[in-house]
């Protein structure tokens, strides 16, 4: 695949916003309609439903269908992810979004969430009168920013389990009374029932209680909450806690590090292209170039453009794929094209398109295997290393897939994520406005015989759990 058309993967069509009078929300018809797009439109539905499993996948199908029709409206986001865990495709995604929408529509679309029947005046009452009665759970809690503050009390109704309900919180998606999350708990130890995310809808989180401080958590994120006598501590701003720009550092006289962002979008090319003219100097003079891809989810391979004479020993084949060409795909990712690109870019978009637009519903091979072919190879680096973990995916999987064909090129580190057979992910909304369906359009040419997809590419080298710097690690490797 040409590596610029890699790059349109960052650009999502939004349809047009929907008002709610036009809204269906649904949860069976908003199934349905993630069913026939993904049927007809999801370039590996084939690949995954086969004669071998379409019975199993149709029962599948059939049960969240009839669950569906029961469900709630904001509690249907579960159920449609659920059904799309079966194709075991990370490019695969149904998302949140009301920033199109009022307070008073968002509001009334959680109007009939459950509530409570204490205020705050009424549920500082019972805490006061409680004593020594209360367990150590019940109270007022609050996060760091000050935002929410919820309070936990023990269900009247059914033995130990506690309810956790607003008690101040945005005004929109959630407001006083509303329920948050359940826990029960089995003698001291407390286990979560479930909690709602920011679309209400039901997730199975950790739960760990330490003293005043509760820790919420599922795989890497996590929330903290504080009971109310304790003093928060102030935690750091999302640009204090972590710079997610590129970043060039020299480590010493033989060793110079590349940092990636977390999500390396078109807009950081040019920053890139910046960084790499500015410190050509070091680039060519020092041995040794890391580049640390850890938790970069993926984006735009032209940030990584620059970046290849330097990894370059020999010609470089890239990936190729071809495109499910159906009128959707065509109408709401490839037919939408920047206007902000060079024009070059811009007229191999465009032709592209042309190329779609004559082979509807065809599998179209549009991105033949290429060449990169650099007439001079440089003498410094002369070893570069990349770090890589299982969020290293997507668009940072194609530039290692590029680079490991140097012999420069060592990678470090644990298996990647395995985001890479199945790319050029295509954006719905869904009857209810509220929500989008993401599903992939183009398929990689290494399938069937050579799948990446949940397992990785493998480091040469790995990196021991036990290792906690491993920049370090990998500037003092010595190969044995």
């Amino acid at each position: 695949m040409h590596k610029y058309i890699k790059t349109f993967a960052t650009f999502m069509f939004v349809l047009a916003f929907l008002s709610s009078k036009a809204q269906n929300c649904n949860c069976g018809d908003n199934l349905k309609f993630v069913i026939e797009r993904v049927k007809k439109n999801y370039v590996g539905y084939t690949d995954k439903v086969t004669i071998s499993n379409r019975d199993k996948f149709q029962f599948f199908t059939d049960s969240l269908l009839n669950e569906a029709r029961k469900a709630q409206s904001y509690q249907c986001s579960p159920i449609i992810r659920l059904w799309l865990s079966f194709f075991n495709d990370k490019h695969m995604s149904i998302t949140y979004d009301d920033s199109n929408y009022s307070k008073e529509q968002i509001r009334n679309y959680y109007a009939n969430e459950e509530k409570l029947i204490y205020t705050e005046p009424v549920f500082r009452s019972y805490l006061s009168k409680g004593g020594n009665r209360l367990d150590g759970l019940e109270g007022i809690w609050r996060d760091h920013t000050g935002a929410y503050e919820i309070g936990i009390i023990k269900d009247q109704k059914i033995k130990n389990e506690f309810i956790g309900f607003i008690l101040k919180a945005d005004g929109a998606r959630w407001t006083p009374q509303q329920v948050k999350f359940r826990f029960t708990k089995n003698r001291s130890t407390y286990l979560m029932k479930y909690f709602k995310a920011i679309d209400h809808s039901k997730n199975l989180l950790s739960l760990n209680k330490i003293g005043d401080t509760l820790t919420l958590g599922n795989g890497a994120v996590t929330s903290r909450w504080y009971k109310s006598s304790v003093v928060v501590p102030q935690l750091p701003n999302k640009t204090e806690e972590a710079n997610v720009s590129p970043m060039f550092k020299v480590l010493d006289d033989k060793t110079c590090l590349f940092q990636m962002p977390e999500y390396a979008t078109l807009n950081y090319v040019s920053m890139m292209d910046s960084i790499i003219k500015k410190n050509a100097h070091e680039l060519e003079t020092h041995d040794h170039l890391i580049i640390d891809l850890r938790n970069n989810y993926g984006g735009s391979v032209l940030v990584y453009d620059k970046l290849i004479p330097y990894v370059y020993t020999k010609p470089i084949l890239t990936e190729g794929a071809s495109v499910l060409a159906t009128e959707e795909n065509i109408r709401d990712y490839y037919s939408q094209i920047p206007s902000d690109l060079a024009d070059s870019v811009k007229r191999m978009f465009e032709s592209n398109l042309r190329k779609l637009k004559a082979h509807p519903n065809e599998l179209y091979p549009l991105y033949p295997v290429d060449t990169i072919t650099i007439s001079n190879v440089r003498n410094y680096p002369k070893r570069v290393s990349l770090i890589t973990n299982g969020n290293t995916a997507s668009a940072a999987e194609l530039f290692i897939l590029e680079a490991k064909q140097s012999s420069k090129v060592k990678i470090y580190g644990s298996n990647s994520s395995g985001a890479i057979d199945y790319l050029e992910v295509v954006k719905t909304k869904l009857p209810c406005g509220f929500y989008s369906l993401g599903y992939p359009a183009c398929k990689s040419l290494r399938l069937p015989a050579y799948p990446l997809d949940n397992i990785g590419i493998k480091p040469d080298i790995f990196i021991p759990a036990s290792v906690s710097d491993w920049i370090d690690f990998v500037r003092t490797y010595k190969d044995r």
